[in-house]
């Protein structure tokens, strides 16, 4: 067999300027070829796990050390607490409903709207309270006692809000879900986060927390409030006021004279939470614990 010349060997790869820059731009375009740093879809594998949990650490640390916020006070309660005005107005609707329609699934309506009304006085309280916390220990040069919460609708907004009304920041720790949160008005921007997993969340809610106050709310607020006296019932954390706002919600929730009463709790355990009523009564727990002053 005859051997073809190098000529002509070459010659069938020769490309037009044009075919040459066609191919250089689909090497560009490659998912490959992106930096790695850049590339979303390799990130989001499930190799690169380790690296987004130790970016959700970091980000939030970064943008929490450059504004100076040097301790928190974290806020929770349920996310479906509407604020009084907002609860009126469905409760108007719903007795508008019940005169002009009266039936069983409208009569169920009014009663839910009635509910409403009566727990928006936790949206009020939780409003009063992130707004006297913020006002008295927010300082110019070392931002103190923050306001942080999980940044969503009901209670967190109205923690958000009161440090809002009183012209301070405050942060929200959003949490990425099924179904769209979107951040609620009333956080800082430049303090405003999103996270994918909710451990890397928890940890940054304790990180500077020198308190935690719990609304009434559903599994994620239990949740929260059950971690946290772990964490320090089991010296994993240093002692902080836990405070749980509206006595008859808590009591009937959970039974801690039963659990002290068979055993599973010590008496002493009893002593790492208080239960009150009032935003006074809350603040006057964290002003008696750090002696009026936040601590260094």
């Amino acid at each position: 067999m005859k051997r073809s010349n190098t000529n002509e060997r070459l010659r069938s790869t020769d490309l037009s300027e044009s075919q040459i820059k066609q191919l250089q731009n689909k090497i560009i375009m490659s998912q490959s070829y992106k930096l790695a740093y850049a590339d979303t879809e390799f990130l989001a594998s499930d190799d690169l796990r380790p690296l987004r949990l130790q970016l959700e650490l970091l980000k939030p640390e970064q943008a929490l050390r450059e504004k100076n916020i040097a301790s928190t006070i974290v806020i929770f309660g349920s996310a479906r607490i509407l604020s009084p005005k907002e609860a009126r107005k469905k409760r108007d609707e719903a007795l508008e409903l019940v005169k002009n329609k009266p039936c069983t699934s409208n009569d169920m309506a009014l009663k839910k709207a009635q509910r409403q009304v009566r727990h928006s006085q936790y949206y009020q309280e939780a409003q009063i309270l992130a707004g006297m916390v913020s006002r008295e220990f927010q300082k110019h040069q070392r931002k103190d006692f923050v306001v942080v919460t999980g940044g969503g609708p009901g209670i967190m907004e109205a923690a958000n809000r009161g440090a809002f009304n009183v012209g301070q920041p405050s942060v929200g720790f959003n949490i990425t879900l099924d179904y769209e949160q979107a951040p609620n008005a009333y956080i800082d921007p430049d303090l405003s986060f999103q996270f994918q997993y909710f451990a890397l969340r928890k940890m940054h809610f304790l990180l500077r927390a020198k308190a935690l106050i719990a609304f009434p709310g559903g599994f994620g607020t239990l949740d929260e409030v059950f971690e946290v006296l772990t964490l320090v019932q089991t010296k994993k954390m240093q002692r902080l006021p836990i405070i749980l706002m509206g006595r008859g919600h808590w009591q009937r929730v959970i039974d801690f004279e039963y659990l002290c009463q068979e055993g599973f709790i010590s008496e002493s355990d009893l002593a790492l939470f208080y239960i009150v009523e009032t935003a006074e009564q809350a603040i006057k727990i964290m002003r008696e614990f750090y002696n009026g002053q936040p601590p260094k």
